[in-house]
């Protein structure tokens, strides 16, 4: 077996140049059909068989590759074509998990793999070891005997694995990549529903003139706005967040519509709303888990221009009052208790604000106040309220892109970290 061949300063230009090629790869076969190519210039056999046991028992294994095959089969998705061997000495060379080296290598014509081995007087088995154990096996084939040099079979033997290492972690980042873009689907499927729960169109409230946007983290979340048209001209507003992100708060986001429209006589009462969502999600859905949704339901009444409120632990929404020289920020603090899913018995209680004509209404989730610079300082309240006294009238698609323009300077257009909503309304 030749090692190496051509003078040192060749030799690292040769081993460059490779390691170079293989670091440009991403396909597992695509880097085992290139290195075979360039490390037959380097190393020079007669033949060479790579073998596996990977989910066989003894004595069954493949033959994954030889060098003497016309036709390159792909051993990650060709399973089938590969031979599939019982016995005979390459299983026992397989089995041993120990390296081999046989200089004076006969086989009888009747061992399983005689066809692959019987043309050649020298043998080196070098194990390709994963969790301690030769799961595949590199074969060299010398035809002459006494043809492998012992001292340059533990170099053969270190290359082997690291080049087997690096071939496992391609197809590890192969499987990765497919059950990530599996997942992505999944969770787009899920983003999809999850929008379909959300209002397809703002009601026409008399008095009201309203606008709404939603943003998730990722491709579901747990932020949820709602809007419920009720007698006499009034209309409800939910805005919740679920506690984390992802598939886990998209599923109790999808709960938590559930709930607020199985109880339509709620729908008029803040309190009794939040209280009915309270104890169904601490009686059936948030046992055993840590997770929890803050919420603020209000009810607005265009005839007197009422806010009748309720918030479990939610961000208190901001009032933007319009007729002074100078707009002021109010925000709606009372009727504030625990968040949903704590504790059973929480009985919420209730809250009321007086709205006029030209105030603005800001419902939000802390996504927009939690936003960070690329310092980690945090948006907070005193911006948002600062962005909402300069907005030149409350006109809600106008305070909601005013809004979002500010985060986005603020965060230097970096993604969210949390979903965004906003609800905004204008009292006309």
């Amino acid at each position: 077996m030749v090692f190496f061949e051509g003078s040192p300063q060749q030799q690292m230009a040769d081993v460059v140049s490779l390691m170079k090629d293989m670091s440009s790869l991403t396909e597992p076969q695509e880097m085992v059909w290139k290195y075979r190519q360039r490390v037959a210039q380097l190393i020079r056999n007669d033949a060479s068989l790579a073998l596996s046991r990977r989910d066989l028992e003894r004595p069954w294994f493949r033959i994954t590759r030889s060098s003497r095959w016309t036709e390159e089969v792909n051993p990650w998705t060709q399973k089938e074509k590969l031979p599939l061997i019982k016995g005979g000495l390459i299983a026992d060379l397989l089995y041993s998990d120990e390296p081999r080296i046989i200089n004076d290598l006969s086989v009888s014509a009747d061992d399983p793999a005689y066809e692959h081995l019987k043309d050649f007087g020298s043998l080196f088995a070098m194990p390709l070891y994963e969790n301690g154990q030769a799961l595949n096996m590199n074969i060299s084939l010398m035809r002459e005997k006494n043809a492998i040099s012992v001292d340059r079979a533990p170099m053969l033997l270190w290359i082997a694995n690291l080049f087997g290492r690096a071939t496992r972690s391609l197809v590890m980042a192969a499987d990765l990549r497919k059950a990530n873009e599996a997942l992505d689907r999944e969770l787009q499927t899920v983003s999809e529903i999850q929008r379909s729960l959300l209002p397809p169109t703002l009601p026409d409230v008399q008095g009201l003139r309203l606008a709404a946007h939603y943003e998730t983290s990722a491709r579901a979340g747990g932020d949820y706005y709602d809007l419920f048209p009720l007698s006499h001209g009034r209309l409800g507003m939910l805005i919740a967040d679920v506690s984390g992100h992802g598939t886990p708060a998209a599923v109790m986001m999808a709960i938590t519509h559930t709930l607020a429209h199985s109880k339509s006589e709620a729908t008029g009462d803040p309190a009794a709303m939040l209280t009915h969502l309270n104890e169904r999600l601490c009686s059936a859905y948030s046992r055993g888990t840590t997770g929890f949704v803050t919420a603020f339901y209000g009810v607005f009444d265009p005839a007197s221009r009422a806010l009748r409120y309720s918030s479990a632990g939610h961000n208190p929404p901001r009032v933007r009052r319009g007729n002074s020289t100078r707009p002021l920020i109010e925000a709606l603090e009372g009727g504030r208790d625990v968040p949903l899913g704590v504790l059973n018995d929480t009985r919420y209680g209730e809250a009321s604000a007086i709205l006029r004509q030209g105030d603005g209404l800001l419902l939000y989730t802390d996504g927009i106040t939690e936003a960070r610079s690329p310092a980690g300082e945090e948006y907070g309240t005193t911006r948002l309220d600062q962005r909402l006294v300069s907005a030149r009238q409350p006109d809600p698609g106008w305070t909601i892109q005013g809004v979002l323009e500010s985060v986005a300077e603020f965060t230097k257009g970096n993604a969210a970290e949390d979903d965004r909503t906003l609800v905004a309304a204008e009292v006309v």
